[in-house]
């Protein structure tokens, strides 16, 4: 009898635990596809793109450093904010620096894995807009923002610079 209940304890023990396994890396982060007036691809080819922003407590953080030869970039957003302010500055090889500024609204929802995860937040995008000082447009390609970052979810045109 005594086997019988432990062996039914080991069982209850065992089916208790849960099987999903939380993301390791739970943030969420879009996709800006840089582009000509034509549509094309466009590359940052000798020319520098540092991008800034602030965060809640009011200090700087540096979240693009000094990219060249990119055709694409990787951006992680707020949780929570309903707007996020990012600061470009772009430098080309004569000196000139330009600067920019892009602001991104979107819509916030948490989002649950397990009991046993943290919550992330994935998000909608519903506004981009930007001071058009070397940005001549920036537009929404994919609104929805989760963990899947294999397509673009901005389209970024900067004005011609040669």
């Amino acid at each position: 009898m005594r086997k019988i209940v432990i062996f039914i304890l080991t069982i209850l023990i065992i089916g208790a635990c849960t099987s999903i396994d939380c993301p390791v890396q739970n943030k969420v982060g879009t996709v800006y596809g840089l582009k000509k007036a034509n549509g094309t691809t466009d590359t940052l080819k000798v020319d520098t793109l540092d991008i800034t922003s602030k965060r809640a407590d009011g200090t700087d953080t540096i979240l693009l450093n000094k990219a060249t030869g990119i055709t694409a970039y990787d951006m992680y957003i707020s949780y929570t904010q309903p707007e996020d302010v990012f600061y470009y500055t772009l430098r080309d090889t004569l000196g000139h620096i330009y600067q920019d500024t892009v602001y991104v609204k979107k819509e916030n929802y948490p989002h649950f894995e397990s009991v046993d995860c943290q919550a992330a937040y994935f998000h909608k995008l519903t506004d981009v807009r930007t001071t058009h000082h070397i940005i001549d447009s920036i537009v929404i390609k994919h609104s929805t923002v989760n963990y899947e970052t294999n397509h673009e979810h901005f389209y970024i045109y900067f004005k011609a610079r040669y």
